[in-house]
């Protein structure tokens, strides 16, 4: 087989498995998305961090925008088409099926226990993966107020995730212009 359609096949399934056997929806995704990239040699971590970044400020939903990146950076615009159907297919799949026979079994006890009963497995699985995209991120004992503030004005304030991308960006501007100014008066 053409080491081409190999490659392309390799990113098609290895996104295929990722969406079958995740739970959760999206970021319970990157840390398997995390973890293949990194095993695979795709992408060193630092800039894997910096496309999640990207993904996460992008419109649609981060696991599909990750794969998108990782595709396209791996092997270019057809690289990030196979590896977005390879995260989609699954899901889609899946909510087909429900669509097509839940209505039948929603009132059904055993499965309202069964969705209960995976409701926090499904939060163990984002929140696992916290602490290692947390240093991954540069998150220290110093800085651990900002996720933690974040998290509770997104949480009980409201506060739009929007606001929160616009008002890092801005910092992260404001920033970047004062180390620049030091630089010059050194």
């Amino acid at each position: 087989m053409n080491n081409r359609i190999k490659d392309y096949l390799e990113l098609f399934l290895t996104f295929f498995k990722i969406g079958s056997f995740t739970f959760g929806g999206g970021y319970a995704m990157i840390p398997l998305i995390r973890n293949e990239v990194r095993r695979k040699g795709w992408l060193e971590d630092e800039e894997f961090m910096d496309m999640l970044a990207v993904a996460q400020s992008m419109p649609g939903p981060v696991a599909l925008n990750t794969a998108l990146f990782v595709g396209s950076k791996r092997l270019g615009f057809k690289g990030s088409l196979f590896s977005g159907a390879g995260v989609i297919l699954p899901s889609f799949t899946v909510i087909l099926l429900i669509a097509a026979v839940f209505t039948q079994f929603k009132d059904n006890p055993v499965v309202e226990r069964i969705f209960k009963g995976i409701r926090p497995a499904v939060v163990a699985l984002i929140v696992a993966p916290l602490s290692s995209l947390g240093k991954s991120a540069g998150v220290r004992w110093k800085n651990l107020w900002i996720p933690v503030v974040v998290a509770l004005a997104v949480w009980r304030l409201n506060v739009s995730p929007v606001y929160i991308v616009l008002a890092a960006i801005l910092l992260g501007i404001f920033r970047f212009i004062c180390l620049m100014k030091r630089g010059v008066d050194k």
